[in-house]
């Protein structure tokens, strides 16, 4: 039986940044405020046009990581598949991007799955991408995660505490069949629907005529939610949980991994998910300081960064690893 195997990376990220800084104008808010909180000290948002459209959509971001990673593993678009798209923010409410994303790829009637699991779309689209590869049903598949986050936030001082959180980006990889020992050796899924409105944005509502009414809209529903110190707390909790479930599954410890890429949720998180689990800093790749949290996006952009910078060497133990909204949780072990 085949194992899956990523063998392509790629990430894209808007030109345009926001710093802190440029936060403190739009909102009461500060520097110091927001590194100690999250550590993040900088996001990309997409640039608006006058009448206040980003200035590519998302499909079209993810479409440009994608080309990165179909070019990295070495194959040709026409090679795919499979292509699954997970995100929070598809383009409209239907059909999701991963359509447009086989359009823009120049693909032709290349199956296209669309996965919406918010902060763990990554770990839930390689477990997927790794069934479909092990029951022959995909040789390659193309995996991509984009988020325009921008768009959806509140950024006045009433929305401050999610605002100064989120940025824009894609990251992609390509997902094929490994080579002996190489490739996804386990996963873990997990999920707890009760916490679902802790984190979440309430509409559009599917079961509403019109999907909002303008009294929604005036009381700023649209916009996300979180309830900060019971995500922080549950976080903290099921990160280690799905690191140690997903090596029991794989048949190995924490001293085998050479590097962990958890979501990149909270800085304060990743630093308490490392020093519980017994890993230092340069075990636990991270890079929210300069783009925030891009939900979906943003481990497969930690991943083609870490690629890039020699963090992972042929035959490393990686372990991916995320938490979010549902809440939803897991992880995959993967032999590089």
């Amino acid at each position: 039986m085949p194992r899956a195997a990523i063998t392509g990376t790629g990430f894209w990220v808007p030109e345009q940044v926001v710093t802190n800084r440029d936060l403190e104008g739009m909102m009461d808010t500060s520097d110091a405020w927001i590194v100690e909180r999250s550590g993040i000290r900088e996001r990309r948002w997409l640039r608006l046009d006058p009448d206040g459209y980003t200035e590519i959509t998302g499909a079209e971001m993810g479409a440009r990581a994608a080309r990165m990673a179909i070019e990295d593993a070495g194959i040709e678009p026409g090679d795919i598949d499979l292509v699954i798209y997970a995100t929070v923010n598809p383009d409209c409410f239907f059909p999701g991007n991963g359509v447009f994303m086989e359009d823009l790829l120049g693909l032709d009637t290349t199956g296209a799955l669309d996965i919406r699991n918010q902060c763990t779309g990554f770990v839930y689209g390689l477990a997927a991408a790794d069934g479909f590869i092990q029951a022959g049903t995909a040789r390659t598949v193309l995996l991509v995660c984009g988020e325009v986050q921008s768009t959806g936030l509140d950024r006045s001082t009433a929305g401050r505490d999610l605002a100064v959180l989120f940025g824009d980006g894609a990251g992609a990889v390509v997902i094929g069949e490994g080579q002996g020992d190489r490739g996804v050796l386990a996963s873990v899924l997990h999920s707890q629907g009760r916490f679902a409105r802790e984190l979440w944005a309430e509409i559009p509502v599917g079961n509403l005529k019109g999907r909002w009414t303008d009294a929604m809209l005036e009381e700023g529903r649209q916009y996300p939610r979180m309830n900060g110190q019971m995500v922080f707390k549950h976080a903290t909790r099921r990160f280690c949980e799905a690191v140690t479930e997903v090596l029991a599954k794989g048949g190995a410890t924490v001293d085998d991994v050479a590097l962990v890429i958890p979501h990149q949720a909270n800085q304060r998180i990743t630093d308490a998910v490392g020093q519980r689990l017994g890993l230092g800093p340069e075990r636990v790749f991270s890079n929210i300081a300069k783009y925030g949290n891009t939900t979906a996006a943003s481990i497969p952009i930690a991943l083609a960064e870490a690629v890039r910078e020699g963090r992972l060497q042929r035959g490393d133990l990686l372990v991916t690893v995320a938490f979010g909204s549902g809440f939803t949780w897991g992880a995959n072990l993967v032999r590089w």
